[in-house]
């Protein structure tokens, strides 16, 4: 990580002056301090990842340096360097809590050696994390669309995947806008990299500029320990940025700012830092009406919208809504996961009726609430929400004939449905008998029934 910074802590001006200059070039942002009291302030802010450190100083001591720093919950790797190497001294560094010791005169190759150790155990610590993440939010399987909107959104994704642009997801709420984000970041050269994902409408504003980009210890009461915020947290990988929309006018200046500087500074430190994050934005909200109005900044909207995806309702491909019931019912993300679940036809041509103004959200919450009702594996229209159903019969009253039982109104339900399903297929009753998954003879059987 070259944006690694580094406290150089020696009373000796010579070596200061030359390790941070060994440092510098090597790529790390560098302070230094020319004893224990100074280096104290300094790593008093929690923003300092690792410290090479001299043992004897006419100020202090560096063990005792390192032993406040851990108790102050500071989380900075301790390089110790000692003019006469001894086992005692040795021990009792170690004891303390440092990453290792050297002894004077320090070989550049060999710190820059256990500073790159330093990083590899904080990156691979960092890694296990999101990698723990990662793998409780990932879908076993993805359905596979076949819509001309779906497919469309989906091109484009594998067009803009191997690429660096910023992208910008539209669509209603629960279209699958973060599926399609995670898509994209996994099939680009940052797959495996952190996927770093904040949702713009659930922090206070207040905690924006903090979440964003960090802060250092005692930056503000509540501070009691350092934050990388999530723009280094997705260093080298990818920012999803969620309901970007909802972000205040203040804050878009800012992040703005850190997508075309690509650095950013934490809150109560003086220093800027160079991230490499790809930003991936999704929003519900129409953004161009919203610059017109005053509400989102134009430049901060045409940088996002550099390249643009639109993921159309689930109401605009009605055809692919019966593959998608059974899709879910075989793989739905809910805690109900029972084998060879399965749905009575009246219940399908309710959901097959319903408008889903939730779209793909709905239809999964429903889905799941629905399996865990069910009994002896079969789903019933008793276990579907009772505003689902009086909402799709109410959808198909003006065609229906008026009908005295609930079995009725159904089959008046499978009747539009096939009709529908037909008209879709231009005439041809055996595409839509296959779109439909029955049989061709089970269609005209229930066209002869529906009479």
């Amino acid at each position: 990580m070259a944006s690694s910074r580094v406290l150089v802590i020696d009373d000796e001006p010579a070596l200061r002056q030359i390790l941070a200059h060994v440092l510098s070039e090597a790529g790390y942002t560098v302070n230094v301090a020319a004893g224990v009291n100074e280096a104290t302030a300094i790593l008093s802010h929690g923003d300092i990842d690792a410290a090479v450190c001299d043992i004897k100083m006419p100020d202090g001591n560096g063990v005792e340096l390192l032993r406040q720093t851990r108790a102050a919950g500071i989380d900075t790797a301790f390089v110790m360097l000692t003019a006469i190497s001894t086992v005692e001294t040795a021990v009792e560094a170690l004891r303390a809590g440092a990453f290792d010791y050297m002894v004077k005169p320090v070989r550049n190759a060999e710190l820059l050696h256990r500073l790159a150790q330093i990083e590899a155990m904080r990156g691979l610590r960092e890694e296990n994390t999101v990698l723990r993440k990662a793998v409780s939010e990932r879908s076993p399987a993805l359905f596979r669309f076949q819509s001309p909107g779906m497919l469309n959104a989906e091109r484009l994704a594998a067009k803009v995947a191997p690429t660096n642009s910023t992208v910008l997801i539209t669509g209603e709420s629960g279209t699958g806008k973060s599926v399609l984000a995670r898509a994209i970041h996994h099939k680009s050269l940052r797959g495996e990299e952190p996927f770093i994902t904040v949702n713009c409408g659930a922090i206070p504003e207040a905690l924006l500029e903090s979440e964003f980009f960090g802060h250092t210890k005692g930056a503000f009461t509540s501070a009691d320990k350092a934050r990388k915020g999530l723009f280094a947290a997705a260093d080298g990988g990818t920012l999803f940025l969620d309901e970007v929309g909802e972000l205040p006018l203040p804050m878009q200046a800012k992040l703005l700012h850190a997508i075309e500087e690509k650095q950013v500074r934490a809150v109560g430190s003086e220093q800027a830092r160079r991230v490499d994050a790809r930003i991936i934005a999704a929003t519900n909200r129409d953004l161009a009406a919203m610059v017109e109005q005053g509400k989102f900044r134009e430049d901060l909207f045409f940088r996002l919208s550099a390249f643009q995806i639109a993921i159309p309702p689930l109401r605009d491909h009605p055809a692919e809504l019966r593959e998608l019931v059974r899709f879910l019912l075989r793989n739905s993300s809910g805690n109900s996961h029972r084998g060879g679940m399965e749905i009575e036809p009246e219940a399908e041509s309710c959901l097959l009726a319903y408008a889903w103004p939730g779209n793909l959200r709905e239809l999964d919450n429903v889905i799941n609430r629905a399996k865990i009702l069910a009994e002896n594996n079969c789903i019933t229209v008793a276990d579907l929400p009772a505003s689902l159903t009086n909402s799709a019969m109410a959808a198909t009253a003006s065609s229906a004939p008026p009908a005295s039982s609930l079995r009725e109104q159904v089959q008046s339900f499978e009747t539009e449905t096939i009709r529908r399903a037909i008209e879709a297929a231009h005439g041809d009753r055996k595409v839509a008998a296959e779109r439909l998954g029955i049989g061709l003879s089970s269609l005209y059987r229930k066209l002869g029934e529906h009479a």
